[in-house]
Order: C-alpha cells, then sequence, then structure tokens
C-alpha cells in the first residue's frame, strides 16, 4: 500500500542536528512522531562530505504537519524570514509552548510572540484571541501593548484593550 504525500511539506535544513531538532520538537507537541529516518550511503556521503552511515534526513509530524529536517552542513542557517506559529487557545497553552520552545534558545530574539529555539528556528506563539483585539474598534491599543511584550500575555491584552 503506498502512503499518500502530504503535497508541501516543509524541508529544514540543519548542520548536523536534525535528529536531535525533530525528537526535541516531537516531544513538545502532542501526537507527534518520528516517521522515518534515512542515512547517508556512499554516494550521498560522497557528494555532501557526511559521513557515510550518519542521518541524512529525518521525516517527521507535529500534531498532522509532516516536515523534513536535513543534516546538510553548516553552509545556510534560519532567518526570521521564516517561521511557524503555534495558535493557542489560553494563556496555559502560551505559556507551556514558550517555555518549551525558548528552552536554550535567543533571548534576544524575543519579541511580540516570536522566539528562535536552540536550533535558530523561529516560532510565532500567538494566542487566537489576538486578531480579534487587534481587529476591534481601536485595534491600536492592543497592538501597541503586544509590541511592548515577548511572550504574549492575553489577559494584559484584553485590560488594555478595553481601555
Amino acid at each position: 500500500m503506498q502512503t499518500k504525500i502530504q503535497r508541501i511539506t516543509p524541508f529544514l535544513w540543519f548542520d548536523s542536528q536534525a535528529e536531535e531538532a525533530a525528537r526535541f520538537y516531537t516531544q513538545i507537541f502532542k501526537d507527534s512522531k518520528i516517521m522515518s529516518v534515512s542515512r547517508y550511503g556512499e554516494a550521498g556521503a560522497e557528494a555532501s562530505g557526511r559521513p557515510k552511515g550518519t542521518v541524512m534526513t529525518v521525516a517527521f509530524q507535529l500534531e498532522g504537519q509532516e516536515s523534513v529536517a536535513l543534516n546538510g552542513g553548516p553552509y545556510f542557517k534560519f532567518t526570521e524570514a521564516i517561521s511557524f506559529v503555534v495558535n493557542c487557545e489560553s494563556q496555559e497553552e502560551v505559556d507551556y509552548y514558550w517555555e518549551k520552545l525558548s528552552d536554550g534558545g535567543d533571548e534576544k530574539a524575543q519579541q511580540c510572540g516570536w522566539l528562535k529555539d536552540k536550533y535558530g528556528l523561529s516560532w510565532q506563539v500567538v494566542p487566537t484571541v489576538l486578531t480579534g483585539l487587534v481587529n476591534d474598534p481601536d485595534p491600536q491599543r492592543a497592538m501597541k501593548a503586544m509590541l511592548q511584550m515577548k511572550k504574549i500575555d492575553i489577559a494584559a491584552l484584553k485590560r488594555t484593550s478595553e481601555g
């Protein structure tokens, strides 16, 4: 039986931490798993300069979203131009994902719900109520408050929005 392949799949380039990162992410998100690990064979090792038998790619799934992590070497780094958004229903979820994803990450890269994890990948940990608050009759209040935050505080946003 052939498995249906997801049409669009994020492909993440790591130096040599693809498997470590995939395991880190799958431990944070519920209903997540490592789907497969492929290793460099002789031809791939020769072309990439990576040792034969080491991890080449790791296919993993985070709450239904499939991604692939590649050990491609130190040639490319993540930037804030690409990020994953984690939509949160409560402050407890915001706190949980913020704490887990930012552990070991770059504290200087934290603002407005954005953070960089210990692998340099950017995440946005965003409460779902934010959209409504920045689209209310006076969206500038909530937006101004959010711009002052690192981790988003839902109660503070609501207080500010209400005046």
